[in-house]
């Protein structure tokens, strides 16, 4: 048959990072290259469990079709950690339970994003974002990202053109791919823009709660509640199998936002969201997370270590959470072509250049400590400074 195709998926990259998983699946290869929670942490016997209760106390009936919105004591928890955390008033109404922060970006592509409409977002930006929302055909506008959150000089900029965008995407705590987070001065520059230019503002938010220095920041979404559709997930926090995101919808957009969801799976994973549910109400999530934020943080110090001895001169970032940390190399290098030395010594990362919507930046790349050991780590930077001393 003759392949044929809708006209907005011809410009649809693959994700660079999965094609580059694909290379780094070799045992030899020491990969800081995909952004993957530590399994060592997965809670798998107290899974075990809260699944046998969850079939146990409710039979057949946790197996039927469920609610497109999520299931209520869920939503409930969710709501309730917002408000412990930052003293958030959040409606379990306005949070809809989605199938990963992935598919809460599909959504929101559906229902706000049309042809060539102009979409801010932050250079580097998370890779998954740039995908999902290419479907929709967006005109993605960047924004630098700085150490403090995007350079409120060029989002000024941005909001000054006639017809500017009405949307924007960011990371506010740990950035994919850079590791950086907004400060508080520039949250508040942020929210205040969002209101005065009426914009909404997709603040996602999967890593958040691994900070292992620092003080915890207000979301965006305290400070303009209206004008940000706020993003969670459990996939860095619990497991990422579960596929169990969630998203904070503002009154006004809840109910489209829940139309595009009947439309497109009916409804999230109702058995495992109990699931989920009992093993939150039986066990500390607390006390899980305050455990991965410990060995994050001994191994984010043990990458800036090795970084500091095997790779002389060469700027990173030095983030006080997440998962990941950023390399600005030498202008001169390409990140690319240094991939294609380093696989050879059987050490992988993820090049920069996916991360921009705009083409002149090669000489950047993301590293992920979060799935190696300290040993490991010192080896594969290691390898990593021996290829870069042959390309300096």
């Amino acid at each position: 048959m003759q392949p044929f195709f809708a006209q907005r998926f011809a410009k649809v990259e693959p994700s660079f990072i999965r094609e580059i998983l694909k290379v780094a699946v070799n045992p030899e290869v020491i990969s800081f290259a995909g952004g993957l929670p530590n399994p060592e942490f997965f809670p798998s016997e107290e899974l075990e469990v809260a699944t046998a209760k969850v079939l146990q106390n409710k039979g057949n009936g946790a197996l039927q079709y469920a609610a497109t919105e999520g299931f209520g004591p869920l939503r409930d928890y969710i709501a309730e950690r917002y408000f412990k955390q930052h003293g958030m008033r959040v409606s379990p109404e306005n949070i809809l339970i989605t199938n990963g922060s992935q598919q809460a970006l599909d959504l929101i592509g559906k229902v706000l994003v049309d042809e060539g409409s102009d979409l801010i977002i932050e250079e580097p930006g998370y890779l998954g974002a740039i995908q999902a929302l290419s479907v929709y055909q967006p005109n993605f506008r960047g924004v630098s990202l700085k150490d403090d959150g995007p350079d409120l000089a060029e989002l000024d900029a941005l909001l000054a053109e006639p017809n500017h965008a009405r949307l924007m995407y960011g990371v506010t705590n740990f950035q994919n791919p850079s590791g950086l987070s907004y400060s508080l001065e520039n949250r508040k520059a942020v929210a205040e823009r969002l209101i005065k230019h009426k914009v909404l503002m997709v603040e996602d938010n999967p890593y958040g709660e691994l900070r292992f220095e620092g003080e915890h920041l207000p979301p965006i979404a305290k400070l303009a509640p209206e004008n940000v559709v706020l993003l969670g997930s459990f996939s860095k926090v619990v497991v990422p199998s579960f596929r169990l995101g969630w998203m904070v919808v503002p009154d006004w957009l809840r109910q489209k936002i829940t139309i595009a969801k009947q439309a497109s799976d009916l409804h999230t994973n109702g058995f495992v969201q109990q699931v989920l549910y009992s093993y939150l109400q039986d066990n500390s999530l607390d006390a899980h997370i305050d455990r991965i934020r410990t060995v994050y943080g001994q191994q984010k110090n043990a990458m800036e270590q090795a970084l500091l001895r095997h790779c002389p001169g060469i700027d990173f970032t030095r983030p006080e959470g997440g998962m990941f940390l950023w390399l600005k190399l030498p202008q001169h290098i390409n990140a690319m072509e240094l991939f294609n030395l380093a696989i050879k010594e059987n050490v992988a990362f993820v090049p920069g250049r996916p991360f921009y919507v705009r083409p002149d930046i090669l000489n950047t790349a993301r590293f992920s400590y979060s799935g190696a050991d300290a040993a490991t780590i010192e080896e594969g930077i290691g390898r990593l400074g021996r290829v870069i001393q042959r390309v300096l």
